[in-house]
């Protein structure tokens, strides 16, 4: 794979769009979203793992808040395990982590007392928010620079690439 400064033929539109421009009217190539979706990881990566060393945590546990706070619903371990892909010594250890850390609190089904519902704490969120605070004013400046049909565009570009996601990981 060539590097992000090299160009070649098959490289036009990646090295117009690098710098802003277009690429044409057929829009960016693969190649550039490429780029720019390795770039927005691995900076993702990067406060993902500060986040972590910061509260004595591991990346996975992070991830595991992560899905905590961006459930529909009250999420339960077995959905959790399911989510991550580990097995379920795994997710107690890492529930464990974060309910000694403060992340998170457990919770007994009212219901039916055998299921527990993994909730965001107070703490944890406290936490999480000042650590990811340069990110959602980073996000907002970014914003700034599109109109309300370009973000639109953009949400539906990553709502279907998390989708497109979802299918590569049930092939596993």
């Amino acid at each position: 794979m060539a590097s992000t400064n090299e160009t070649g033929p098959a490289d036009t539109a990646t090295a117009s769009t690098r710098s802003g421009g277009t690429a044409g009217a057929a829009g960016p190539g693969l190649q550039a979203f490429a780029v720019q979706l390795r770039r927005m990881n691995g900076e993702m990566n990067r406060l993902v793992h500060a986040f972590a060393a910061t509260q004595g945590l591991h990346a996975t546990d992070v991830q595991a808040l992560a899905a905590i706070l961006d459930s529909d619903a009250p999420l339960t371990p077995g959905r959790l395990r399911e989510h991550l892909g580990l097995t379920s010594g795994a997710v107690t250890a890492c529930l464990d982590r974060l309910e000694r850390a403060g992340h998170i609190r457990r919770s007994r089904d009212s219901k039916d007392r055998r299921v527990v519902h993994l909730h965001y704490a107070a703490h944890g969120r406290s936490a999480a928010r000042a650590h990811f605070l340069p990110l959602a004013e980073a996000t907002a400046r970014a914003r700034e620079g599109f109109s309300g049909d370009e973000l639109a565009v953009v949400l539906r570009f990553l709502n279907a690439m998390n989708e497109e996601l979802d299918r590569l990981s049930d092939r596993g």
